[in-house]
């Protein structure tokens, strides 16, 4: 241990980052280990780059006063809105030859906290469903067991976790007994760290014996996936496709034959799904063309008069917003780990840290920067990227924010939506609101159904109809049962 941690110490002298050891004598062997393993971990000959690059080279950030030059970029057009339902069905059938194939692995973004949603735990532990509170993990693992009893094949579920919630994730599918998956098909990964340094390029410490490290950003993916041995695994299952979702949004369709097959059939690396905008200041990231190449423009970004730039139909010029649901190839996410394709990105922060005296201090001003990668700037190496239109109303409700937009609530509220538009599809007229609140709080469980044609052939197959009443569920075995609702 004194001999490593001898030459570690060298090297963080050589790259003028000797500060996170001024405190190392005066700690005990259990802190000075923790540090020299912290330490030994850092790529400093990378890290360098990026300081050079990010820190101490002249860096402005972008100024987007002006017009951005970009385009407004084609998508696949739902039946519903004007496109060609032949094609639609049969990329549906293409898909769910693939499913059959066992060709399709699910993998989700899962890294972050419940903080924001005043939660402790993992987010993918928040409960979310608007009867039985059912959380995030279990809808997407129904969704699953819904998919490989319809086509005949176990699909692998892929989550991407980071050191903050690792543990804690795979000790709350241990505690549910995965939902009813089997446990060897769900593989917890976790993302790389990256030190976190100041405004001057030094490693920032959060203690005397402890580096401040942040997840290397959702475009970590291809990296995190490379070197866990997963893609090695997939490819000797014979998956070729990944179907990408984030832990936030409990509407996703985490398996869609219809994209999939969208996908095979143009011999796409990387598919998309987008929503339509409706609301200029929208804050999802925006598909456009730009440079000749499928791109994303954070919303961020847009000058707001391009934003809000209308057709003479009066929809939205740039309305292609990004709900981040993607279908990547295994063999280019391979390739772009492999070749370090995705560059970093410098974010700035406020964060509280210790100062020399030991007090938590709380900045006015960005004090720290991240280095991340972007999960879209693989696009342009990507063959053949296409975007298919997706129904906001049926796939897209994403849990971010404790009050408000996008909050438990909201989300809350478009599945009863959503449910209530599949029963009047059914041929039940229910109402959608009375004196401001739902009239029949009922939940649907994925394993009875997960799109509205499968809803409505089930409950017209029912006999005799249940008998619908606040705090129903429709479920698997049993149609319809009762249980105590959930505020």
């Amino acid at each position: 241990m004194i001999g490593k941690a001898a030459r570690i110490r060298k090297d963080f002298e050589t790259f003028g980052q000797m500060h996170i050891f001024a405190g190392f004598d005066t700690l005990d062997t259990r802190a000075q280990k923790r540090l020299v393993t912290q330490a030994g971990a850092v790529d400093l000959p990378h890290l360098n780059q990026l300081i050079t690059s990010f820190v101490k080279s002249k860096w402005t950030p972008p100024d987007h006063r002006g017009e951005l030059a970009i385009q407004p970029t084609p998508y696949i057009v739902r039946p519903e809105n004007g496109g060609d339902r032949a094609k639609w069905a049969s990329a549906r059938r293409r898909g769910e030859a693939a499913l059959r194939a066992g060709k399709v692995a699910a993998v989700t973004v899962a890294g972050g906290q419940g903080t924001r949603l005043g939660f402790d735990g993992p987010k993918g532990a928040f409960p979310i469903t608007p009867v039985e509170g059912k959380p995030l993990f279990q809808v997407f693992a129904e969704k699953l067991l819904a998919a490989q009893e319809r086509y005949g094949h176990p699909i692998m579920w892929l989550i991407m976790t980071s050191p903050v919630n690792h543990e804690a994730t795979l000790a709350f599918f241990k505690q549910h007994n995965s939902f009813g998956l089997d446990p060897k098909q769900i593989h917890c990964f976790q993302q790389r760290q990256m030190p976190v340094v100041d405004l001057d390029g030094k490693i920032l410490l959060e203690g005397s014996d402890s580096i401040v490290l942040s997840p290397d950003g959702h475009g970590g993916l291809f990296h995190a996936l490379l070197h866990s041995g997963l893609l090695e695994r997939l490819h000797s299952q014979g998956v070729e496709i990944l179907s990408y979702f984030q832990v936030d949004n409990p509407l996703v369709h985490c398996i869609d034959p219809a994209f999939i097959g969208f996908h095979l059939e143009a011999g796409s690396d990387f598919s998309s799904k987008v929503i339509l905008k409706t609301d200029p200041d929208e804050k999802v990231g925006l598909f456009c063309q730009r440079n000749g190449c499928l791109s994303i423009v954070e919303y961020s970004d847009l000058p707001s008069e391009q934003a809000a730039q209308r057709d003479p139909s009066g929809r939205l010029v740039h309305r292609t917003g990004n709900p981040a649901i993607h279908l990547l190839g295994r063999d280019f996410i391979e390739k772009i780990a492999r070749d370090e394709t995705l560059p970093f990105h410098r974010t700035e922060k406020k964060l509280t840290l210790f100062d020399a005296q030991g007090q938590l201090r709380s900045p006015n001003q960005p004090n720290a920067i991240k280095f991340e990668r972007f999960l879209f700037d693989a696009l342009p190496f990507a063959n053949n990227p296409i975007l298919v239109e997706s129904d906001r109303n049926e796939e897209f409700s994403p849990v971010k924010n404790a009050t408000g937009p996008t909050s438990p609530e909201t989300c809350k509220e478009d599945q009863l939506r959503l449910f209530h538009r599949w029963m009047s599809a059914a041929g039940m007229d229910l109402p959608y609101k009375t004196e401001g609140r739902f009239p029949f709080p009922f939940e649907v469980s994925p394993l009875f159904a997960t799109d509205q044609d499968t809803f409505v052939e089930k409950w017209r197959g029912l006999e005799p109809k249940p008998f619908l009443q606040e705090g129903s569920v429709l479920g698997n075995n049993t149609p319809l049962s009762t249980v105590p609702r959930k505020n």
